[in-house]
């Protein structure tokens, strides 16, 4: 598994000098541009999903911590 890993790995670390002159055009340089503002909106996506969850998490603790605090049960 690792062998194939390392081969994918590096056929994309290659793949630029493959690809040519094909990102030297303007038409190139804008697609480049797309796929990384693509890949910097999915992975803001991801962060942003753990992060709701984390502040979700975080206001349902608090919130049952200040009931329990308005009821005289603190801790």
């Amino acid at each position: 598994m690792h062998l194939a890993l390392g081969s994918v790995l590096g056929a994309l670390l290659t793949l630029p000098m493959q690809l040519g002159g094909l990102l030297e055009t303007q038409l190139g340089q804008a697609f480049a541009v797309v796929v990384a503002l693509a890949v910097v909106v999915v992975v803001g996506r991801i962060v942003l999903n753990i992060a709701w969850r984390l502040i979700t998490i975080a206001a349902l603790v608090i919130g049952v911590l200040l009931l329990l605090s308005f009821f005289g049960m603190g801790i």
